[in-house]
C-alpha cells in the first residue's frame, strides 16, 4: 500500500511560513523608519537627504514603499480591518512591494555613493535603510506561492515566476454602500494625482529613475492583491463619476504647481494623448494601420497658424478661437477624406506604406512652401512664429490668472483648456466606439471579410474612421500651434527622440491598449513624461525605447490596459464559454478548449 503525502509549497527561502510573514513586516517597518534618518551628510545629492526627522526626495518613495509592504504583509497575517487590501492574491503581491521598496532604497544608495564619490558618503542612516530593505526582500522570499502548482517548479527561476503568479479575484463578502463605492473612486484619483505630481516634480536623473523603479514594481503588486481589478469593477458600475474624478483631479494638476516648469509638459502630454485618441479611432477600432497620423495634427496647426493672427501668416487673418478651432478641425478632416478616399481600398502593410508617405509628403511640402521652391505660404523650414496668445471671452491665456486664490501662469491656462478639448475627444471616443458604427469598425478590424458577407459596408466605414480621427488631431494641433507659438515642418517627422511623432503615436495607442479608452491616455503620458524627464540620456533614448517595446510585446502585448478582447486574443484560457477569469466559477471549469476572440 502506497501512502500519498501532500507536499506544502514552500518559498524560494527555507522559512517556516508565519516566521517568513513576521520577517517581512518587522523589515518593512524598519525600512519605513529608517527614511527619518539622515542617509547621506552631503546636500548636494538631488532632494537633500542629510534631515533627521523629516524625510525627503527619495526617501519618500522608501516610505511609502515600507509603509504598502507592511500593509500587505499584516493583510497576510489576517490583521482585522486589512484583509480588504488583498481580495486576490496574499503573498505575490507582498514580495512585489518589497521588491519594489528594495529596488528604490539600493538604488538610492547606489546613486549616492557613485555622484558623490564612494560609500563614505552614506550616514549609519543609509546602511540601517538598505539592511531593513534587504531584511523585507528575504523575508517575503520566503513566503510560499497563492496558487500550489500543478508540477514542481524545476530550478530558482521556475519557483520565483510561481511565487509571482496571480490569483483569482475572490467574490466580496458582503457590497459596499453606494456612497462608500463613490468616495474610494474619489480617493484613487487623488492617490493618482499624488503620485504623478511627485513625479513629474522630482528631479531629473538618478531621482526620477528610483521613482520609476518603484512605480514599475508597485503597480503589479497592487495588481497582483486584486486592488486595481476591484477598482475597475466600481468604475465600471459608476462610469460618469469615475469620469468626473478623472477630470478634476487632472484640472487640479496646475493648482500644485508654483511655476509653469512642469505644466507645459502636463499641456503637452495632454495634446499627445488627444492626438493618441484620436489614432486610437483609426487603428484601435477600425483596425487601419497609419503611420503618418502626425501630418493630421501639423494640418491642424498649420491652418490654426495661417488664420490666429500670426505677423508671418500669408493670409494675415485672424479668426477668433471657436473660428480657429473649427478651421484646425475641418482641415485635418479634409486632408483625411482626400488621402483616404484612394488608399483606403488598400489593406495591411500597403496601407501603411501609403500613409507613411503622406506624412513625409506633408513634411516636405511645408518645407517647400516658402516663396522659393513654391508658393510663400508656410515659410518654409522657418514655420509660422509668433503666433499670438489665445483670448476666450476677455481671459487672455498669456496672462497671470487667480483660481481659489493660487496664481495659474501662461501653460496652466493651456493645460486647463486641454483638459477641456481632451474631455471633448473623449465624449466622442466613447460615443462613437459605443454606437452602432462602432461596432461596425470592430467587425471590420477583427475580420473585414466576414464583415462585408454581413453587409457592411467597408469602405465607406473605413473612410468615416480616416476622417474622424484626422479631425480629433486637427483639433489637437490647433491648441499645440497656441501652446508652442509657432509651426514648422520639422515638429512632424515620422520618428524622432521626442514626441509628438507618428511613430511615438502608434507606440502610445498599442503600449496602453488598442481600443481602450484609459490605454491611449496612460500611453500617451508615459511616453511623453518619460523622455522629457530622461533628457540626460539623450543619445541612448531611442536604444532604451526599443528595448522597452520588445519587452512589452514578449510579457504584455496586449497592452498595459487592454480590453477583454485582447486578453483573450494573447493568453491561453483553457475554457469553452471564456468567463472573466477574475472571478472563480467552478461551474465553467470544464471546457478545454481554446478561446479565440
Amino acid at each position: 500500500m502506497t501512502t500519498h503525502t501532500a507536499t506544502t509549497p514552500r518559498g524560494l527561502l527555507p522559512l517556516p511560513e508565519r516566521t517568513a510573514r513576521l520577517t517581512t513586516a518587522a523589515g518593512a517597518l524598519a525600512t519605513a523608519a529608517t527614511t527619518g534618518l539622515s542617509w547621506t551628510w552631503s546636500s548636494d545629492f538631488p532632494g537633500d537627504l542629510t534631515f533627521y526627522g523629516s524625510p525627503a526626495g527619495l526617501q519618500l518613495v522608501t516610505l511609502t514603499g515600507g509603509l504598502l509592504t507592511l500593509l500587505l504583509a499584516a493583510s497576510t497575517l489576517g490583521l482585522r480591518g486589512l484583509t480588504w487590501l488583498t481580495p486576490a492574491g496574499r503573498n505575490a503581491p507582498t514580495l512585489l512591494a518589497a521588491l519594489a521598496t528594495f529596488a528604490a532604497t539600493w538604488f538610492t544608495l547606489g546613486a549616492i555613493a557613485v555622484q558623490l564619490g564612494g560609500l563614505v558618503n552614506l550616514e549609519p542612516g543609509g546602511f540601517a535603510a538598505g539592511t531593513a530593505a534587504l531584511l523585507t526582500l528575504l523575508g517575503a522570499l520566503a513566503l510560499p506561492p497563492d496558487q500550489p502548482p500543478t508540477t514542481p517548479p524545476a530550478n530558482p527561476w521556475q519557483r520565483l515566476t510561481t511565487l509571482l503568479t496571480a490569483s483569482p479575484l475572490r467574490p466580496r463578502s458582503r457590497p459596499l454602500p453606494t456612497w462608500a463605492e463613490i468616495l474610494t473612486i474619489a480617493a484613487a484619483f487623488a492617490a493618482g494625482l499624488i503620485a504623478f505630481t511627485y513625479g513629474i516634480d522630482t528631479d531629473d536623473g538618478a531621482p526620477f529613475v528610483g521613482y520609476l523603479l518603484f512605480i514599475a514594481l508597485a503597480v503589479p503588486a497592487l495588481h497582483r492583491a486584486g486592488l486595481i481589478a476591484r477598482l475597475t469593477e466600481l468604475t465600471h458600475r459608476h462610469r460618469g463619476v469615475a469620469l468626473t474624478a478623472a477630470f478634476l483631479a487632472a484640472a487640479s494638476f496646475p493648482l500644485t504647481q508654483d511655476t509653469d516648469q512642469y505644466t507645459i509638459i502636463g499641456a503637452n502630454i495632454l495634446i499627445f494623448a488627444t492626438v493618441a485618441l484620436g489614432l486610437n479611432v483609426v487603428v484601435g477600432l477600425a483596425g487601419l494601420l497609419d503611420l503618418g497620423y502626425v501630418a493630421f495634427l501639423g494640418v491642424g496647426a498649420y491652418a490654426a497658424a495661417l488664420v490666429s493672427g500670426s505677423p508671418e501668416s500669408a493670409l494675415g487673418l485672424h479668426f477668433p478661437f471657436w473660428a480657429a478651432l473649427l478651421t484646425g478641425a475641418a482641415a485635418s478632416l479634409v486632408f483625411g477624406v482626400l488621402i483616404g478616399a484612394p488608399t483606403l481600398r488598400l489593406r495591411g502593410d500597403y496601407l501603411a506604406i501609403v500613409t507613411l508617405g503622406f506624412g513625409e509628403i506633408f513634411r516636405i511640402a511645408m518645407l517647400n512652401l516658402n516663396g522659393t521652391t513654391g508658393p510663400d505660404i508656410t515659410n518654409g523650414a522657418m514655420g509660422i512664429p509668433n503666433i499670438p496668445n489665445l483670448e476666450i471671452f476677455g481671459f487672455n491665456f498669456g496672462e497671470t490668472h487667480d483660481i481659489l486664490g493660487i496664481p495659474i501662469a501662461t501653460y496652466g491656462n493651456y493645460y486647463l483648456l486641454m483638459i477641456l478639448v481632451t474631455a471633448l475627444v473623449v465624449l466622442v471616443f466613447r460615443r462613437a466606439a459605443a454606437s452602432r458604427i462602432g461596432r461596425a469598425w470592430i467587425a471590420i478590424r477583427e475580420d473585414e471579410t466576414a464583415a462585408v458577407a454581413m453587409g457592411i459596408n467597408s469602405f465607406r466605414l473605413r473612410l468615416l474612421a480616416f476622417a474622424l480621427g484626422a479631425a480629433l488631431a486637427g483639433l489637437a494641433g490647433t491648441v499645440h500651434a497656441h501652446v508652442v507659438t509657432t509651426a514648422t515642418p520639422e515638429q512632424f517627422q515620422f520618428a524622432g527622440p521626442q514626441p509628438p511623432n507618428s511613430a511615438f503615436l502608434l507606440a502610445a495607442v498599442i503600449l496602453g491598449g488598442m481600443g481602450t479608452l484609459s490605454g491611449p491616455l496612460v500611453g500617451a503620458a508615459l511616453l511623453f513624461l518619460i523622455p522629457a524627464k530622461l533628457d540626460f540620456l539623450q543619445d541612448y533614448q531611442l536604444l532604451l525605447f526599443g528595448i522597452a517595446l520588445v519587452l512589452l510585446m514578449r510579457f504584455r502585448p496586449e497592452g498595459l490596459i487592454p480590453d477583454r478582447r485582447k486578453q483573450l486574443e494573447f493568453h491561453e484560457t483553457g475554457q469553452l464559454d471564456v468567463p472573466d477569469q477574475r472571478l472563480p466559477d467552478p461551474a465553467a471549469t470544464t471546457g478545454v478548449t481554446k478561446a479565440k476572440a
